[in-house]
């Protein structure tokens, strides 16, 4: 046996041991019958309701809703499931304008049943563990406790002297490359009726970008910008690095090692298709403090980290309680409704260190909603 020969047998041996653990770890996840089972999509179809069944269109499926998931199975099956369109309209959040593409509850049924069953756990198992959005027991806290974990281990290894890289995708969602992410599912999967339907959900988008308001956007949008996690995570040994959809951040203690990785996002962000927003892209001194999330991050000399409410955040909770007020007198609202979203920003901020925002906001409540019968002599 030649060394070309020993060489060929061990890449085949490789080959094949990778294969059988890629199997082991996602079972049968590869499978259109087995994904879209009926018992798969009647269980995505109880998923889908929670929450929303209050509306008229989610009470005419469930009044039929063992025939409609039958009818749905067939039409998979047979290959001809189409989708019916979007529902589009605009939504001002916090002040920004988001284009919204809302999909009728049969058809979130099967992207749900796709989404559960094939995508998530295929495409997930090769992201790193930083990336926490839109998985399973992780999410916005997951994010933010992981960057305080960072702060903790770098102020051990190199005090509170240091720098911190964040970094914002302009318009992620907007300008994901559909050519990339097919390239993305092609890769991990082999059943071809999953790559089918799989790009027929992307390309009802049209030529560029992924519309919000579809379960299947979410991973495949993460999925759009994996190559960049590893990258900074193996190759430019950013031990401190995580990222939240289309935020990110990177502590160092070098700003020179920081600016060469600034610039090898800029040029691996232009072969993906990302645009970088160059307003919220900076590198800021950890000493100074900085935003993450709607987060306001402090490191101290004492090594103790300290979480503080964005100010905008306030300000947006009085103002809200202040037009509480004509809304309550008015009968459009009552006591309970604006007791609820008082304890619900409440717990919010209590997981900040923020007693004395807190207290203040509290005042205001019992100034506002708490009548007392004025006293006499």
């Amino acid at each position: 046996m030649t060394s070309e020969e020993r060489r060929q047998g061990r890449y085949e041996r490789r080959v094949a041991r990778r294969a059988a653990q890629k199997a082991r770890r996602v079972g049968l996840c590869d499978s259109f019958d087995w994904v879209f089972s009926f018992e798969h999509l009647y269980h995505s179809y109880k998923m889908c309701r929670r929450g929303v069944a209050w509306k008229s269109s989610v009470q005419k499926y469930i009044t039929q809703a063992p025939l409609n998931v039958l009818n749905t199975y067939n039409r998979l099956h047979s290959g001809k499931f189409r989708t019916s369109g979007f529902f589009e309209f605009d939504l001002f959040e916090r002040g920004k304008l988001r284009h919204i593409k809302s999909v009728t509850i049969g058809e979130r049924v099967v992207q749900r049943c796709l989404c559960d069953y094939a995508l998530v756990p295929m495409l997930s198992r090769t992201f790193i563990y930083d990336n926490g959005a839109c998985m399973k027991d992780k999410g916005y806290t997951f994010a933010s406790r992981r960057l305080t974990k960072h702060l903790h281990q770098y102020y051990r290894k190199h005090g509170n002297d240091g720098y911190v890289l964040l970094f914002d995708f302009s318009k992620f969602y907007d300008r994901v490359s559909h050519a990339l992410v097919k390239k993305i599912v092609r890769k991990e999967f082999t059943d071809q009726r999953i790559i089918k339907l799989t790009d027929h959900f992307i390309d009802a988008f049209g030529d560029i970008g992924l519309g919000l308001g579809s379960q299947i956007s979410q991973i495949l949008a993460l999925a759009s910008a994996n190559r960049l996690d590893h990258y900074l995570k193996e190759r430019a040994g950013i031990k401190y690095y995580a990222r939240y959809n289309d935020d990110g951040y990177m502590i160092h203690h070098s700003k020179e090692h920081l600016e060469k990785c600034l610039k090898a996002i800029k040029i691996i962000c232009k072969r993906l298709g990302i645009t970088l927003n160059a307003k919220k892209t900076q590198i800021i001194k950890l000493s100074r403090g900085f935003t993450f999330l709607k987060i306001r991050y402090f490191l101290l000399p004492s090594g103790k980290v300290i979480k503080k409410l964005a100010h905008k955040s306030i300000v947006r909770m009085r103002r809200k309680m202040k037009k509480y007020v004509p809304r309550l007198k008015a009968g459009i609202m009552d006591h309970k409704d604006v007791y609820q979203s008082w304890q619900s920003w409440r717990a919010y901020a209590r997981n900040f260190n923020a007693y004395h925002t807190i207290r203040s906001m509290g005042q205001l409540y019992n100034r506002l909603f708490i009548f007392k019968p004025p006293s006499y002599g």
